[in-house]
Protein backbone atom coordinates (compact mmCIF):
# COMPACT_ATOMS: atom_id res chain seq x y z
CA UNK A 1 0.00 0.00 0.00
CA UNK A 2 1.58 3.14 -1.20
CA UNK A 3 1.17 6.18 1.16
CA UNK A 4 1.25 9.85 0.14
CA UNK A 5 3.93 12.43 1.03
CA UNK A 6 1.05 14.96 1.67
CA UNK A 7 -1.47 14.34 4.41
CA UNK A 8 -2.93 17.41 4.02
CA UNK A 9 -3.85 17.20 0.36
CA UNK A 10 -5.48 13.84 0.94
CA UNK A 11 -7.29 15.03 3.91
CA UNK A 12 -8.66 17.75 1.54
CA UNK A 13 -9.37 15.63 -1.45
CA UNK A 14 -11.34 13.10 0.99
CA UNK A 15 -13.21 15.81 2.31
CA UNK A 16 -13.73 17.02 -1.68
CA UNK A 17 -15.04 13.49 -2.44
CA UNK A 18 -17.43 12.84 0.96
CA UNK A 19 -19.01 16.51 -0.05
CA UNK A 20 -19.51 15.97 -3.90
CA UNK A 21 -23.19 16.29 -3.47
CA UNK A 22 -23.09 20.18 -2.43
CA UNK A 23 -22.74 23.17 -4.93
CA UNK A 24 -19.30 23.65 -6.44
CA UNK A 25 -18.55 27.67 -4.48
CA UNK A 26 -19.85 26.28 -1.20
CA UNK A 27 -17.63 23.07 -1.61
CA UNK A 28 -14.72 25.52 -2.67
CA UNK A 29 -15.67 27.64 0.25
CA UNK A 30 -15.40 24.48 2.41
CA UNK A 31 -12.15 23.81 1.70
CA UNK A 32 -10.76 26.72 2.06
CA UNK A 33 -11.98 27.13 5.24
CA UNK A 34 -10.34 23.69 6.33
CA UNK A 35 -7.03 24.63 4.28
CA UNK A 36 -6.68 27.93 6.19
CA UNK A 37 -7.62 26.53 9.50
CA UNK A 38 -5.04 23.71 9.53
CA UNK A 39 -2.15 26.38 8.49
CA UNK A 40 -3.21 28.81 11.11
CA UNK A 41 -2.94 25.81 13.53
CA UNK A 42 0.16 24.58 12.57
CA UNK A 43 1.51 28.02 12.56
CA UNK A 44 0.37 28.62 16.70
CA UNK A 45 1.00 25.37 17.55
CA UNK A 46 3.82 23.99 15.67
CA UNK A 47 4.85 21.36 18.14
CA UNK A 48 1.68 19.44 17.16
CA UNK A 49 2.05 17.08 14.21
CA UNK A 50 0.35 17.24 11.20
CA UNK A 51 -1.61 13.95 12.34
CA UNK A 52 -2.86 15.92 15.08
CA UNK A 53 -4.54 18.90 13.82
CA UNK A 54 -6.02 16.73 11.12
CA UNK A 55 -7.53 14.48 13.96
CA UNK A 56 -8.65 17.40 15.73
CA UNK A 57 -10.55 18.25 12.54
CA UNK A 58 -12.66 15.15 12.69
CA UNK A 59 -13.39 12.55 10.05
CA UNK A 60 -13.61 13.80 6.55
CA UNK A 61 -17.08 12.05 6.34
CA UNK A 62 -18.17 13.54 9.62
CA UNK A 63 -17.37 17.15 8.36
CA UNK A 64 -18.70 16.97 4.75
CA UNK A 65 -21.98 15.47 6.42
CA UNK A 66 -22.10 18.39 8.49
CA UNK A 67 -22.04 20.36 5.36
CA UNK A 68 -24.63 18.93 3.70
CA UNK A 69 -26.68 19.05 6.19
CA UNK A 70 -26.10 22.61 6.72
CA UNK A 71 -26.92 22.96 3.07
CA UNK A 72 -30.24 21.75 3.96
CA UNK A 73 -32.78 21.78 0.82
CA UNK A 74 -30.24 23.53 -1.69
CA UNK A 75 -28.25 19.85 -1.93
CA UNK A 76 -29.90 17.40 -4.20
CA UNK A 77 -29.94 13.83 -3.18
CA UNK A 78 -29.23 12.47 0.26
CA UNK A 79 -27.86 14.93 2.98
CA UNK A 80 -24.80 13.03 3.73
CA UNK A 81 -22.86 9.74 3.11
CA UNK A 82 -21.92 9.83 6.83
CA UNK A 83 -21.56 5.99 7.52
CA UNK A 84 -21.60 4.70 10.99
CA UNK A 85 -20.17 6.66 13.67
CA UNK A 86 -20.71 9.72 11.45
CA UNK A 87 -24.23 11.63 12.70
CA UNK A 88 -25.33 14.24 10.76
CA UNK A 89 -26.03 17.22 13.01
CA UNK A 90 -29.50 19.01 12.42
CA UNK A 91 -31.01 22.20 14.30
CA UNK A 92 -27.91 22.91 15.29
CA UNK A 93 -27.42 26.04 17.38
CA UNK A 94 -26.18 29.60 16.56
CA UNK A 95 -22.34 29.68 17.91
CA UNK A 96 -23.50 32.80 19.71
CA UNK A 97 -25.67 30.89 21.84
CA UNK A 98 -23.20 29.32 23.63
CA UNK A 99 -20.94 32.31 23.84
CA UNK A 100 -23.82 34.89 25.69
CA UNK A 101 -24.29 32.17 28.01
CA UNK A 102 -21.22 31.74 29.16
CA UNK A 103 -20.81 35.69 29.72
CA UNK A 104 -23.98 37.57 30.50
CA UNK A 105 -25.54 35.39 33.27
CA UNK A 106 -22.30 36.21 35.13
CA UNK A 107 -22.92 40.06 34.18
CA UNK A 108 -26.53 39.84 35.81
CA UNK A 109 -25.15 37.95 39.07
CA UNK A 110 -22.31 40.72 39.32
CA UNK A 111 -25.52 43.49 39.06
CA UNK A 112 -27.36 41.53 41.40
CA UNK A 113 -25.02 39.67 43.56
CA UNK A 114 -27.25 38.98 47.15
CA UNK A 115 -29.90 36.83 45.23
CA UNK A 116 -30.10 33.58 45.73
CA UNK A 117 -32.68 32.59 43.01
CA UNK A 118 -29.96 34.81 40.45
CA UNK A 119 -26.93 33.24 41.55
CA UNK A 120 -28.58 29.82 41.28
CA UNK A 121 -30.05 30.67 36.95
CA UNK A 122 -26.41 32.46 36.11
CA UNK A 123 -24.95 28.75 37.49
CA UNK A 124 -27.70 27.01 35.42
CA UNK A 125 -27.45 28.97 32.28
CA UNK A 126 -23.54 29.03 32.43
CA UNK A 127 -23.76 24.94 32.78
CA UNK A 128 -25.85 24.68 29.93
CA UNK A 129 -23.91 27.21 27.80
CA UNK A 130 -20.62 24.85 28.66
CA UNK A 131 -22.61 21.98 27.23
CA UNK A 132 -24.18 23.81 23.88
CA UNK A 133 -19.93 25.16 23.30
CA UNK A 134 -18.59 21.27 24.07
CA UNK A 135 -21.38 19.74 21.19
CA UNK A 136 -21.11 22.62 18.75
CA UNK A 137 -19.44 22.07 15.66
CA UNK A 138 -18.01 25.23 15.43
CA UNK A 139 -14.91 24.40 17.48
CA UNK A 140 -12.09 21.96 17.60
CA UNK A 141 -12.52 19.71 20.93
CA UNK A 142 -9.23 21.51 21.75
CA UNK A 143 -10.59 24.63 21.25
CA UNK A 144 -13.38 23.52 23.25
CA UNK A 145 -11.54 22.61 25.94
CA UNK A 146 -9.72 25.55 26.31
CA UNK A 147 -12.96 27.62 25.96
CA UNK A 148 -14.63 25.81 29.02
CA UNK A 149 -11.73 25.98 31.03
CA UNK A 150 -11.48 29.81 30.66
CA UNK A 151 -15.06 30.64 30.56
CA UNK A 152 -16.50 28.17 32.79
CA UNK A 153 -14.05 26.42 35.46
CA UNK A 154 -11.78 29.41 35.92
CA UNK A 155 -14.50 31.71 36.55
CA UNK A 156 -16.21 29.39 39.19
CA UNK A 157 -13.29 28.29 41.18
CA UNK A 158 -12.21 32.11 41.63
CA UNK A 159 -15.58 32.41 42.66
CA UNK A 160 -15.95 30.14 45.12
CA UNK A 161 -12.07 30.43 46.04
CA UNK A 162 -13.12 34.36 46.88
CA UNK A 163 -16.13 33.27 49.18
CA UNK A 164 -13.85 31.07 51.04
CA UNK A 165 -11.48 33.52 51.49
CA UNK A 166 -13.28 36.92 52.09
CA UNK A 167 -15.01 35.61 55.29
CA UNK A 168 -16.04 39.39 56.04
CA UNK A 169 -18.26 41.63 53.17
CA UNK A 170 -15.34 42.49 51.32
CA UNK A 171 -15.30 46.35 50.15
CA UNK A 172 -17.49 47.68 47.01
CA UNK A 173 -14.08 48.62 45.29
CA UNK A 174 -12.10 44.89 45.86
CA UNK A 175 -15.63 43.28 44.73
CA UNK A 176 -15.66 45.55 41.81
CA UNK A 177 -12.09 44.68 40.51
CA UNK A 178 -13.06 41.36 41.56
CA UNK A 179 -15.60 41.39 38.77
CA UNK A 180 -14.56 43.21 36.38
CA UNK A 181 -11.44 40.84 36.13
CA UNK A 182 -13.64 38.09 35.87
CA UNK A 183 -15.68 39.98 33.34
CA UNK A 184 -12.26 40.26 31.57
CA UNK A 185 -11.79 36.96 31.20
CA UNK A 186 -15.12 36.02 30.26
CA UNK A 187 -14.63 38.64 27.42
CA UNK A 188 -11.70 37.81 26.21
CA UNK A 189 -12.42 34.03 26.07
CA UNK A 190 -15.98 34.48 23.90
CA UNK A 191 -14.42 37.07 21.85
CA UNK A 192 -11.13 34.48 21.14
CA UNK A 193 -13.98 31.67 20.73
CA UNK A 194 -16.39 34.13 18.05
CA UNK A 195 -13.01 35.18 16.11
CA UNK A 196 -11.65 31.09 15.56
CA UNK A 197 -14.97 29.31 14.87
CA UNK A 198 -15.92 27.28 12.24
CA UNK A 199 -18.76 28.48 9.29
Amino acid sequence: MKTSADPVRDYLCAVEREASALPADRRRELLADLSEHIEVTRAERPHVTIGEVLAELGDPRTIAATALAEAGDGVAGPPARSGAGAPVRRGKVHPLVPLLMLTVPFLVAAVLPYSAVTGFLSTLFRVIGAVLLCTSVHWTPAQKTTGVVLAAVLPTLAIGIWKLLVAAPASDTAANLANLATFVLLAGTTAWLWRIRRA
